[in-house]
């Protein structure tokens, strides 16, 4: 992800794959929990990037939810070339519910297949992975409960900046549908993307580029907020097609000063940082083990 030789991803568009192109309708609550995995073990020196990890970690702490996020999440979701397909079903698009639902009631099959393809890129360095890797569904609830606990402690507290920034960026993507169709909509999305009929090409980590014959499936495309670097798309392809990118910095630019994740996206440090110095996750007094606050004991 960190390298500067970039491959490219092929997207391959039918007049009728134009026709089913669509918007998420709602914040994708998986995407954005895999965008916040991969921002916690990000090495950059960034000040309100580490600020908001120490917030993430004391929750996490305070929740008893550090150990299985070590062992099970961060592992799951390296920053990577790949992730498994699993931790972002697309029926998070009825809901919350329906997305936790989804991402237990997996085959077991294709965990196991998915697995296998994370141990091959990533390895799979915990006795928890590897009992996940058999796919057995006390294994799947248990992954279910440990994502539940994470979003609710990382992710629910900013959760009004993140669906106020996507609302924002889906009203201007739905603009550029509704005035010229998808292609206008395609064509506007991010500087990683470009429409050239009838191939979208998304810029791609270095070795990870490919084709995807959409073949009259159509493609959803996902905002997402906490995501950062590539659009993403999935590996499968069995499943629908989907590809998640990054809003960019233009749908924060309107939005209050003043919030850690807002940093994260572009606002003016200072204030961040201003504003994270005077909140209790962040002050020193409750912050007596500062030097060992990454979820990778650093």
């Amino acid at each position: 992800m960190r390298e500067h030789v970039r491959s490219v991803l092929r997207i391959v568009f039918t007049a009728e794959d134009l026709a089913l192109t669509r918007l998420a309708t709602r914040t994708d609550l998986l995407w954005e929990m895999v965008g916040s995995l991969h921002r916690l073990q990000s090495r950059d020196s960034d000040r309100a990037l580490a600020a908001w990890r120490r917030q993430a970690h004391l929750r996490l702490t305070e929740r008893g939810l550090l150990p299985s996020s070590r062992a099970v999440l961060l592992p799951l979701a390296p920053r990577g070339p790949y992730f498994p397909d699993f931790l972002t079903p697309i029926q998070a698009q009825l809901g919350d519910e329906a997305a936790f639902q989804a991402l237990v009631d997996t085959p077991r099959k294709r965990v196991r297949s998915e697995m296998e393809v994370l141990r091959r890129s990533s390895g799979l360095p915990s006795a928890d992975l590897e009992e996940l890797a058999r796919g057995d569904q006390g294994s799947m609830r248990r992954l279910g409960r440990v994502v539940a606990g994470y979003c609710r402690a990382v992710l629910t507290p900013h959760w009004s900046e993140i669906d106020r920034a996507l609302a924002t960026e889906r009203a201007i993507m739905q603009r550029h549908l509704f005035t010229g169709g998808a292609e206008q909509m395609l064509a506007n999305l991010t500087s990683a993307i470009r429409w050239r009929p009838p191939v979208l090409e998304v810029d791609y980590p270095a070795g990870a580029g490919r084709e995807i014959q959409l073949r009259g499936r159509g493609l959803t495309l996902i905002p997402s907020y906490l995501g950062r670097g590539n659009p993403v798309a999935l590996v499968d392809p069995a499943l629908p097609p989907v590809l998640t990118y990054p809003i960019p910095r233009r749908t924060t630019s309107n939005a209050q000063a003043g919030n850690a994740l807002e940093a994260l996206l572009g606002r003016t440090r200072a204030e961040i940082l201003n504003r994270i110095s005077h909140t209790p996750a962040a002050a020193p007094a409750n912050c007596p083990r500062r030097r060992h606050l990454s979820l990778h004991g650093e």
